[in-house]
């Protein structure tokens, strides 16, 4: 399977923005290890982030037809982009919300995801597992 690892606005500070939150590993690890991961499962995952809401957007579009299923952590895109909602919708590209942190035990705006609905379901609270989580999920499932 090919895997399209979507992250948002200001994941590419991993390690060193609230580390306590989000962990000390950087993005460039995290992007490795679900390199690894999924190349120890035959497929390929290739990593994307940006902060730009439109590059999101358009890299959601381009995933029609050249990948099996994404895996997205939209950052703050979460609570308000309807238009990443919209894009979501608009392709037939299976895609699980991950989110490192658990954003129940947080502020109140991080409860609501507009982003999900779109998705196969939600990851939250594992860490940088929950993208491993994402992809098992996919491997098992779809076909």
């Amino acid at each position: 399977m090919k895997f399209l690892v979507l992250n948002g606005p200001n994941l590419n500070l991993l390690g060193q923005r609230e580390p306590g939150i989000y962990g000390e590993n950087t993005y460039g690890s995290l992007c490795k290890r679900l390199e690894e991961f999924a190349a120890a499962h035959g497929s390929t995952a290739d990593c994307i982030q940006s902060n730009h809401e439109g590059a999101l957007i358009d890299a959601i579009h381009a995933a029609q037809g050249k990948y099996d299923a994404i895996v997205m952590n939209p950052g703050a895109y979460t609570h308000y982009s309807y238009a990443i909602l919209d894009a979501l919708k608009a392709v037939d590209v299976p895609c699980i919300e991950v989110h490192i942190s658990n954003v129940h035990q947080r502020e109140e705006f991080r409860h609501k995801s507009v982003t999900a609905p779109a998705c196969v379901g939600q990851i939250c609270g594992l860490g940088l597992y929950g993208y491993e989580a994402a992809i098992r999920y996919f491997l098992e499932t779809v076909h």
